[in-house]
């Protein structure tokens, strides 16, 4: 299917005029398509349940104006927060710390700390977490996270479930953990479980819904507690090639919600949370970039202004991005090219042996569906500055961020000499 901003993508003036003020490597958001993306899913939840919260994932993209924006759309959003570091970008968006949930994975005491004194919902990743939580304060309430032994994912890496995850309580000891809350006086409860990332199929969630209710009922019936919420985590994967379909939200929660409701019949129905990251914001960034050199080797090559340090997805998953020449995204392809930035590392490629049209020196491309994990993911690698990021409200861009200096890559440092 056609990408949704590819009608920006023709516009060649605006990109050219961007460039022009705030330079290259540029991260691009589109305001109305990111939205339509969290409207899209509201109103599929307001449809198909009772009760539900959304906790937007703070690492897909942590800038406090898109929070903000978000914010303005849904009133009640919350925060879905694996560090301090969430927790405060949640903050600057406008998101009361009490509205997050804070999933950490082998925290530390100062993070434990951290979360228990924002108010935040606290989802341990592990028994010894509560052992850990226990030293600092008890909350009025807990969650845990599941591990249910299967998980699925766009790319092996994203996979966060399973026999081979580093997340969550086994199946088997999770009665146990909650058995230990209740005996330490907490009193309300929630079970969380994320298994991947970048899913597309829909039947997999309502499998997912199965598996998490078979485990709650084995808590109620063993520990007589009952569950505020229920979240399946986020994992709503987005088409990142042209011929993958946009995830049919309303079609989901729809066959989740039939399994939810058959379950809570007559007993407390507790509210259903997600934690979706990518599926709002990932097809709303596109990463602008400028031509610097084309080389004719054993390969072709055309060298870019960004690279692993600006997008590393590629060369981290080998994820797939599309690339178009901004203002003719139609242009036919008359090369077979590898894309690559300026790092000293041979893999940095943000593409591979991809079919391209003709494009010199200068030009600019624009690289698709950079929304989620791409500023948050970047880096300094070879003291390159990290790129500014601009808004876009379909009439204008704002600066959201500057872009960084060499100087500031070094400001920290101290010479004791």
């Amino acid at each position: 299917m056609p990408h949704p901003l590819i009608p920006l993508i023709k516009n060649k003036s605006m990109f050219i005029s961007l460039a022009e003020k705030f330079d290259t490597p540029l991260y691009f958001y589109d305001e109305n398509q990111f939205i339509k993306n969290i409207t899209t899913i509201n109103n599929a939840l307001s449809k198909n349940f009772q009760k539900f919260h959304i906790c937007y994932t703070i690492k897909a993209n942590s800038n406090p104006s898109i929070i903000k924006r978000m914010k303005s759309v849904i009133p009640n959003l919350g925060a879905d927060c694996s560090s301090p570091g969430d927790l405060y970008a949640a903050q600057l968006g406008g998101i009361s710390t009490t509205e997050c949930i804070f999933t950490g994975n082998y925290e530390s005491e100062d993070d434990l700390k951290t979360a228990l004194n924002s108010g935040a919902h606290i989802n341990l990743d592990d028994i010894t977490s509560f052992h850990r939580l226990k030293k600092i304060g008890i909350p009025k309430e807990i969650s845990f996270r599941l591990n249910p032994g299967f998980g699925k994912g766009a790319f092996k890496q994203i996979i966060t479930g399973g026999k081979n995850s580093k997340f969550g309580i086994p199946k088997d000891f999770i009665i146990d953990a909650y058995r230990l809350a209740k005996n330490n006086g907490i009193k309300k409860f929630g079970i969380q479980c994320m298994t991947g990332s970048g899913i597309l199929d829909i039947k997999y969630f309502t499998l997912l819904i199965q598996e998490i209710l078979k485990t709650v009922d084995l808590i109620t019936k063993k520990l007589k507690i009952e569950f505020n919420h229920i979240s399946i985590g986020g994992g709503y994967g987005i088409p990142y090639r042209s011929n993958e379909e946009t995830i049919n939200f309303d079609k989901m929660f729809k066959n989740i919600s039939r399994v939810f409701y058959s379950y809570f019949k007559q007993q407390h129905k507790p509210e259903l949370w997600i934690e979706p990251g990518r599926s709002i914001i990932g097809n709303a960034g596109i990463l602008i970039s400028k031509v610097t050199g084309i080389k004719k080797s054993y390969k072709n090559f055309i060298g870019l202004d960004a690279g692993m340090e600006t997008l590393i997805r590629p060369a981290l998953y080998n994820s797939y991005h599309e690339i178009y020449k901004i203002g003719d995204p139609d242009a036919i392809p008359i090369q077979t090219i590898d894309f690559t930035g300026r790092i000293c590392e041979n893999t940095d490629r943000l593409a591979i042996d991809r079919p391209f049209p003709k494009i010199d020196e200068g030009e600019l491309i624009a690289i698709m569906d950079t929304g989620a994990y791409g500023f948050s993911m970047s880096n300094q690698f070879c003291n390159r500055p990290r790129a500014a990021e601009v808004l876009f409200n379909g009439r204008r861009s704002s600066l959201i961020r500057s872009r960084e200096t060499v100087e500031n890559i070094f400001y920290k440092c101290i010479d004791k000499n």
